[in-house]
Order: structure tokens, then sequence, then C-alpha cells
């Protein structure tokens, strides 16, 4: 599966078999996290066999199921664009989480915060957590806000637009983002896709998803 495989196919799942995650999956996802904390500065962790972060009345509101897996996104409060980084970094991850054969769901509030097994230091925070099971389901696909309310360029002159920019957008229309609020604008200036948040909870961890969707499926780095 290539990368524009595993965001076609990649939908949040909630109820999981009750199944360990196998090592050699758990290797390649310690191996992933490893480089991405070196990269971002985050401290980013994997947490297995942890079945009370999710046992919360919240969670079980949240039709969660076998959620014992999960993926902690840790980073210090005074790190530049912490939010952002999150988002686009954890969907790194997911993506390489789905082309294994993991599903995921990132959970920014039905989790316990207090029970999440993540170490963390004084000066660090728990911006979110993505649940990682093998689903009893593939999910399904979320609907879309209208493209003129998310791209700035006209539908009719997308044809036109590099071919590079639509298959960005396409994926980044994919994207999940809390509560499906889809509250971005991808806007194409010159050579360079710029992509913006209207503002509001969560959205800027939304634009770092958002990000990591367009610049993987297009090749081209997004402002």
């Amino acid at each position: 599966m290539d990368i524009k495989e595993a965001i076609k196919e990649r939908h949040s799942v909630r109820q999981f078999k009750d199944l360990p995650v196998k090592s050699e999956d758990r290797e390649k996802l310690e191996a992933l996290i490893k480089d991405c904390n070196e990269e971002s500065g985050l401290n980013i962790q994997l947490i297995t066999d942890d079945p009370e972060c999710f046992d919360t009345f919240l969670a079980h509101y949240g039709k969660f199921k076998n959620a014992k897996n999960y993926i902690a996104m840790v980073g210090s409060k005074s790190l530049e664009k912490l939010d952002e980084k999150c988002g686009f970094y954890g969907q790194k991850i997911v993506l390489e989480a789905q082309a294994l054969g993991l599903n995921t769901c990132w959970v920014a509030g039905t989790y316990g915060k207090g029970k999440c097994k993540a170490n963390k230091n004084a000066d660090e925070k728990i911006v979110c957590v993505i649940a990682l099971g093998y689903g009893e389901n593939q999910g399904l696909a979320h609907k879309s806000k209208p493209l003129s309310k998310l791209c700035s360029v006209p539908e009719a002159d997308l044809p036109d637009a590099p071919a590079w920019f639509r298959e960005g957008l396409e994926a980044a229309i994919l994207a999940p983002t809390a509560l499906n609020q889809q509250k971005f604008l991808v806007s194409l200036e010159g050579d360079e896709a710029l992509i913006t948040t209207k503002g509001g909870m969560m959205t800027q961890l939304d634009l770092g998803i958002v990000k990591y969707n367009f610049e993987a499926a297009s090749g081209h780095k997004a402002r």
C-alpha cells in the first residue's frame, strides 16, 4: 500500500479486536516514532496493552471497544507550533499504521487524561492520543464540505492547476479533523500551496494533519 492508498483507505475506527499489536508492527512503529521525535522535538510514545486510558465514561459514550493501545502525542509547552507538529507527525504515524494493517482514531477529549501512561516532564503536555489496533471494521468515509469552502481556487479553474496541487488537495480533503469541522482553506499562490485555518478548538492540530496529507500526496511542501 502506497501513501495515497493509505490516505484513501484510512477512516476512523473505535472498535478493535481483542488482539495485541504484533511485535513486527510495533517495532516498525517505534522506529518511525523515534525518527519523528528526532526530527520534530516531540516526545511521541507508543503505549500498548493499557485498557485504563479508555476506561472512562466519555470513552464508553464514544463507543470505544478494546482500545488498549494508543500513541500519545506529547511535547514541550514551549515548542513552537506544538499542536500543529503533533497533527503533522501523528498523521505520518497513522498512515504508516494503516499501511501495516492497523486502524486508528484521533482522540482529543474522550479518554482519561489522568490515566494516560505516557511519560512527560513538568514542561510537557499530552496534546492528544491516537487509539490503535486491528479494527472490527474499516470505518466509514466522512462527509465533506463543498470544495468551494475548502479551496480558494474556483472549481472551474482546478483542471488548469498543477497536477501536484490537485493531488494534494484531494488528500487534504480526506484528512480527519476534530468533529469533522474541516476549518481549513487550501490556496495556490504562484507555485506554492498555502494551507490556513479559520481558527477554533483543535484547529491547529487539524492543520498539521491536513498539511501532512497534502505534502505526502503531492510531494510539495505547504506553507
